[in-house]
C-alpha cells in the first residue's frame, strides 16, 4: 500500500519537475521523440531532402551507431536512399524519395494538429508568459549541463 505523499514531493519545485517529466513521457508519446526517425525525416525534409550523413547526425544529436540503424530502418521503408560520396568515400549523402517526403509532409501536419492543441487550455498572453519562464530555464539547465561536462573533462585527467 503506497502512503500519504511525502512532504517534499509537494513543493512547487518538485511539482514543477514531477509535471515536467509527465510533460515529456506525454511530447514523446504524442508529438514523438527528439531522435525519431520522423524527426530525421522532417529534418531532411527541411534541408531540401538531401543532408550528408554526418551533417543529420550533428542536427539531430545522435550516436553515429544509432543514426545509421535509423536510416538503414527508413531505407529499408524505401523513405530515403543513401549514396557514398564519389570525393569522400568516407561520406554519405542521404536523400528524401518522393515517398518519404509524403511521409516527412504526414509528420509536419500530425505536430501542426498538435501544437494546435497542446496549449489550448490556455490564453495567449498565458502561453507567452510560460514560453519566456521555459527559455530562462532551459538556459540555466543548459549552464549547468555545460558546468558539468567542463567538471567531467577535469576529472579525466
Amino acid at each position: 500500500m503506497i502512503g500519504p505523499p511525502d512532504e517534499r514531493e509537494q513543493t512547487p519545485v518538485r511539482r514543477i519537475l514531477r509535471d515536467l517529466g509527465y510533460f515529456g513521457y506525454f511530447l514523446h508519446q504524442h508529438r514523438g521523440g527528439r531522435s525519431g526517425k520522423q524527426h530525421l525525416l522532417v529534418a531532411l525534409y527541411k534541408s531540401g531532402s538531401m543532408m550528408t550523413q554526418r551533417d543529420l547526425q550533428c542536427f539531430s544529436r545522435i550516436a553515429s551507431g544509432s543514426i545509421s540503424e535509423l536510416l538503414a530502418k527508413l531505407e529499408a521503408e524505401g523513405l530515403v536512399t543513401r549514396l557514398r560520396s564519389e570525393s569522400d568515400r568516407r561520406q554519405l549523402t542521404i536523400t528524401l524519395t518522393p515517398a518519404g517526403e509524403e511521409r516527412a509532409r504526414e509528420v509536419l501536419r500530425s505536430w501542426d494538429k498538435f501544437d494546435e492543441t497542446a496549449m489550448a487550455c490556455l490564453e495567449d498572453d498565458e502561453v507567452a508568459r510560460l514560453a519566456d519562464t521555459l527559455d530562462r530555464l532551459a538556459s540555466h539547465w543548459q549552464k549547468l549541463e555545460e558546468e558539468r561536462k567542463g567538471e567531467a573533462a577535469c576529472g579525466k585527467n
